[in-house]
């Protein structure tokens, strides 16, 4: 029988979890992704940046300058929510929208020095934490999660 009273939220230890839900891998996942993108969220507001910034701007430097319906299918970002990053990365000098030469209606995302100085701030952070988030684990175990997680991510359509 508990001891607290009905109602009131004590923070449960994972024994005082009940077994079928301490046991249950989909839950399990879903706190880790949880506290991994509250963490990931604070460090990058830091920052002052989000996670769609650095989605836009790695895609950029690994991809080079594209177009926004380009970097709306590499990032899974959606077109209409994408405007509104490029406006704020390029208010910070970040990227560059320029008319694409081949056909002026469209605009050229390209990364700028500084967006690139950026992104190399904001992978330092990234790797900070997740380095917190993953602390329990040894290197191999890591790169089986990662291989994991790619799988679930890969069988079930989404980009990664």
């Amino acid at each position: 029988m508990s001891t607290s009273t009905p109602g009131t939220a004590r923070p449960p230890g994972r024994q005082a979890t009940a077994a079928r839900l301490r046991n249950l891998r989909t839950r399990l996942l879903s706190q880790a992704a949880i506290h991994a993108d509250r963490l990931v969220n604070e460090e990058l507001g830091r920052a002052d940046a989000r996670k769609w910034h650095y989605a836009v701007l790695a895609t950029l430097e690994e991809f080079g300058p594209a177009s926004q319906a380009e970097l709306s299918c590499r990032t899974g970002i959606y077109r209409s929510d994408l405007v509104a990053v490029i406006n704020e990365l390029a208010g910070r000098g970040h990227v560059e929208r320029s008319p694409n030469p081949a056909d002026r209606r469209r605009n050229v995302i390209t990364l700028t020095q500084q967006g690139h100085r950026h992104l190399l701030g904001l992978d330092t952070l990234l790797a900070e934490a997740e380095d917190q988030v993953l602390a329990p684990l040894s290197p191999p175990e890591r790169e089986l999660l990662a291989r994991l997680l790619a799988a679930l991510v890969d069988h079930h359509g989404h980009a990664r």
